[in-house]
Formats: C-alpha cells, sequence, structure tokens
C-alpha cells in the first residue's frame, strides 16, 4: 500500500453559538440563496448547549439592539489526500467521505475502473463498524457539458457506488438515499481544472456510531 502525504484542516470548534447584533441605522448587505448552500439532509445539525435569554440584562449588547437568530455549527474535521482524490470530513454528527470521480470511473462514464471497488468496501467496511442505519450517497458534476446530462451522469454514478456499497455493507436494514446534482453545489473554482477535477464527486455520508 502506497503512503499519501496528507494535508489535514482541523476545525477545533466543540460547538460555537453565533449571536449577531441589529443596530438601529446600521444596514447589512445579504441576498437570499434560491438554492440551499449544501445539498438537502447535510445542514449542519447540531443543537443549541444552552437556551439564551435575548432580555438578559447581563448581555453586553447597545441600547436598542437584538439578538440575530442563533446558529450553531457542528465541529469540522476535514482529511484530503494531497492530490485531492479522497476527502474525509468529520463532524460530531456523521462522516463524510468524498472520491474524485477520475478515481472510481473513466471520463463520461459510470462504469467502475479496476481500483473503484477496493476504494467502496472499504467506506462500507466502516459503515458497518459505525452501525449507520443511513447512508447518502451523493454524485455531483463539474460544469463542463449541459446541466441535464450532468445529473444524469452524476446520479448514474452515484447509483453505481450505492450498488457496490451493498455488497459489502452487512446490515440488510440500511436505507440509502441516492441523488445526482450536476453541477449544484461546487466546492471549488470550477474556472480551473483542478477546480472542476474537486467538483466532479461523489460524496457517502453516514452518521457517527455511539463513541
Amino acid at each position: 500500500m502506497t503512503t499519501r502525504n496528507r494535508v489535514t484542516a482541523v476545525t477545533a470548534i466543540s460547538t460555537l453559538v453565533i449571536a449577531g447584533a441589529h443596530f438601529i441605522g446600521a444596514t447589512s448587505a445579504h441576498a437570499d440563496d434560491p438554492k440551499p448552500s449544501v445539498p438537502p439532509g447535510t445542514e449542519p445539525s447540531a443543537a443549541a448547549p444552552v437556551a439564551i435569554d435575548s432580555a438578559s440584562p447581563g448581555l453586553k449588547i447597545p441600547q436598542g439592539g437584538t439578538l440575530a437568530p442563533i446558529k450553531v455549527l457542528d465541529i469540522a474535521e476535514v482529511v484530503e489526500d494531497l492530490g485531492g482524490e479522497q476527502r474525509r470530513q468529520e463532524t460530531n454528527q456523521t462522516v463524510m467521505m468524498a472520491l474524485q470521480s477520475e478515481v472510481l470511473f473513466p471520463e463520461n462514464s459510470a462504469v467502475f475502473n479496476a481500483q473503484a471497488a477496493a476504494r467502496i468496501q472499504a467506506i462500507a467496511n466502516e459503515i458497518n463498524q459505525q452501525k449507520a442505519t443511513r447512508v447518502r450517497v451523493f454524485g455531483f458534476t463539474d460544469d463542463q457539458g449541459s446541466y441535464e446530462h450532468g445529473k444524469e451522469l452524476s446520479k448514474q454514478r452515484a447509483d453505481a457506488v450505492q450498488t457496490e456499497l451493498v455488497k459489502t455493507v452487512t446490515n440488510p436494514s440500511v436505507t440509502f438515499d441516492v441523488r445526482g446534482y450536476s453541477e449544484d453545489y461546487p466546492i471549488a473554482d470550477n474556472g480551473t481544472e483542478e477546480g472542476r477535477k474537486k467538483n466532479r464527486r461523489v460524496e457517502i455520508t453516514f452518521p457517527r456510531g455511539a463513541s
């Protein structure tokens, strides 16, 4: 087995509660996004650890200010191969494994290459270890070609990965959520080949087991 150099980015946040203040006379630029910023079902799921009373006299808010809605961010730890072929992201709730399409499929194809099965089986073994009962398999493409073709190809690739996972996942009651998102939800700049390569991916997400 070849040992790869790994680049680790760790966001050491146990639970971060962000409470902004709205001040009289202050303005802020905001544009409503017509689409969610992440695929449905992958939003942060942590809950606020304590209740916050917006009327508490102990809060240091200027006169006339009010608290904005509370946002809670999960812990995020990301480990990525130097070439970005495989990326692992963990929160306190879930594990997400992202595989670049090039390490699984030939160009513009949903048929596995010779190395794909071993990579997917390793992920299936971890699903077994975590005793996961729900697994999300989401496919993505870059913005080259038509949106509809990308939608079909990303779904076919997600289906292929799910079919391979089933061969190794031992729990027969596992529920799979399989979707193709075409060029939606890019994680890198589609203006460069390096970015497009990262965007062509399949993500496998499942809950972490109890520690």
